[in-house]
């Protein structure tokens, strides 16, 4: 079949040979750019992957992958109670001794009686350790060696509201 065109004068007029040839030739470079770039199966440019040895694709659904049984079953699944804290439990003695010899206490109570500042942090940390040791010491029925001191301290007090010397 031969193709036709109409000018503006609404005559029908054939295409030349040289006309057809570019059509041809246009519809033939439009055809070539199809498809995939060259090495795009080797570079991994596509998104199809040939073994899946590479990276695993993430799931795009949304949501928990936990799989749900879907049928009846027998026994019902119950979680096991986890303790909160994983170390294990020490005696009031053992744990009072622990304290005693932390290291990092006793160097943040050294810094605090040379009149240095703690960080907030810090300081809530030593708080939290000596309120431990104090509970564990009445656990235990121990008393502060500076008892001595303030049963003198109260002396001292009692002189001074006395108004002697």
């Amino acid at each position: 079949m031969k193709k036709l065109s109409t000018n503006p004068r609404g005559k029908v007029r054939r295409k030349t040979r040289e006309e057809l040839n570019q059509e041809g030739r246009d519809r033939k470079r439009d055809k070539k750019h199809r498809g995939n770039v060259s090495g795009s199966r080797a570079n991994g440019g596509g998104d199809v992957s040939g073994s899946g040895r590479g990276k695993q694709q993430k799931d795009p659904r949304i949501g928990s992958k936990k799989p749900i049984p879907l049928g009846v079953t027998d026994t019902p699944v119950t979680k096991q109670h986890k303790p909160k804290s994983e170390k294990p439990m020490l005696s009031p003695q053992a744990e009072l001794d622990m304290l005693e010899t932390d290291e990092r206490l006793d160097a943040l109570l050294e810094r605090l009686e040379e009149g240095e500042t703690l960080s907030a942090d810090d300081q809530a940390w030593v708080d939290a350790k000596l309120d431990r040791i104090d509970e564990l010491m009445q656990k235990l029925g121990l008393s502060y060696d500076d008892d001595e001191e303030e049963e003198e301290g109260k002396e001292d007090m009692m002189r001074l509201l006395k108004g002697g010397n």
